[in-house]
């Protein structure tokens, strides 16, 4: 048996994930469960498992390693340009997706049934809920999976335990390390938590899925695609001072595609602190950096905010001027950042946008409705792209800070 899982594990992790990401897909077309009658339907359950497993270890996982990593060592200065990379990154998303919108303009047939759930009446909300959510009590953030309460206690407590003990600071160096283990425990069975969710997906929403409302999928999909291979290889260059594409590319390939399948930035934690392991980054910045990014780094989020925005102005006529849209950015933009704050994450602010534009929020929830129609690709998509340039961000402002300072970088590292 150990021998069977040395083989096993000898393969690329990707490799074993992409083929039983085909293999999930092509049960799902032959076994569909759309009617609930598919023989192999207990499939989807090694998705779901897989999923709550992520989920529950990356609370347990942010708190400890944060926590650790601030008691025991030093930065290395990358944190502020991460932030502001972070930032920007997100604004020029919700630019792209403006001009996106302005190229292709889309009109809809809005959906008869709205979402049942309320959304954000202004930006003061989004920001209320922010602060609300980093005072909030650090056993209910640890259960509820408040990422910005977790971080903002796991600082405070990181930094009060820098005059303990050596003693003390090697106890949560340990636990940090045990968790740290048991997250790649969890890691190694992705294949089959992909080949679960591939299959819940094809079988269940059938081929329709992927061609309704499929001019208005078209655009968000392509504004996505020019923020993560345009845009975001922009950013990362400036920084880097080198072909971005490696680094860029392999954080789509090992980060992205796990997210894009559990359509989860919080699930992909644990992914995404892995591969920056994997790539020798700083633990003390990257403890921080993913996390934080999970929760403000939302460029996926502002490109579905402001196109499905600008699809309700043009179903309804509502002219756009170039100021407005400049707004309609910012607003989209401060909005994504705060959208994991919010239930019901990205669609759900798009009424906030639109009541820029004057737009009933009756009319605006009916797009959200159209929002959870594409859901499936669209929250995918845009989840792949918020996780994985967390992971690229991060890498690219260290390696910024290395460059600076003259340290020699094997970047050959970063490629493989």
């Amino acid at each position: 048996m150990k021998e069977l899982w040395r083989k096993w594990d000898s393969i690329s992790l990707i490799k074993r994930i992409l083929v039983f990401l085909v293999f999930g897909a092509v049960l799902g077309i032959i076994f569909p469960n759309i009617d609930g009658t598919s023989p192999i339907s207990w499939i989807g359950t090694l998705g779901d498992l897989f999923v709550s497993a992520l989920r529950s270890v990356a609370p347990v996982l942010v708190f400890f390693l944060v926590l650790s990593s601030l008691a025991n060592a030093k930065g290395d200065g990358s944190m502020k340009t991460i932030i502001v990379l972070y930032v920007v990154a997100t604004f020029l998303a919700a630019v792209v997706a403006v001009i996106g919108s302005f190229l292709f303009p889309i009109e809809i047939t809005l959906a008869d049934a709205a979402t049942e759930q309320s959304s954000p009446e202004g930006i003061a909300e989004v920001l209320s809920s922010l602060i609300l959510s980093i005072v909030a009590n650090p056993v209910d953030a640890l259960m509820n999976a408040n990422y910005l309460g977790i971080l903002a206690w796991a600082v405070l407590l990181g930094i009060a335990l820098r005059a303990a003990t050596d003693t003390t600071k090697g106890v949560f160096a340990s636990i940090s390390e045990a968790v740290n283990t048991v997250v790649r425990w969890i890691i190694g069975l992705a294949p089959f938590g992909v080949f679960g969710l591939v299959y819940t997906a094809v079988s269940e929403n059938g081929i329709e899925i992927f061609t309704e409302y499929g001019a208005l999928l078209a655009l968000l999909v392509g504004c996505m695609a020019v923020v993560a291979l345009g845009t975001n290889a922009i950013i990362s260059f400036v920084c880097i001072r080198k072909n971005p594409y490696p680094l860029l590319l392999r954080t789509l390939r090992e980060s992205g595609l796990t997210a894009f399948f559990t359509r989860s930035s919080a699930a992909n934690i644990p992914v995404n602190m892995e591969l920056c392991r994997k790539l020798k980054l700083n633990k003390d910045t990257y403890s921080v950096s993913i996390p934080l990014g999970a929760t403000i780094n939302m460029g996926g989020a502002a490109v579905t905010i402001t196109v499905m925005t600008m699809a309700a102005c043009n179903t309804l006529g509502i002219t756009v001027d170039i100021p407005t849209a400049i707004v309609l950015s910012v607003l989209a933009a401060a909005g994504a950042c705060g959208a994991s704050g919010v239930a019901g994450g990205s669609l759900l602010l798009i009424p906030l946008a639109c009541s820029l534009f004057g737009i009933d929020n009756s009319i605006a929830m009916q797009i959200v409705g159209v929002g959870f129609i594409i859901g499936v690709i669209q929250d995918s998509c845009e989840t792949a792209i918020n996780s994985s340039t967390d992971v690229l961000f991060t890498a690219s402002a260290e390696y910024r800070t290395w460059r600076k300072q003259g340290k020699a970088v094997d970047f050959g590292e970063w490629e493989k």
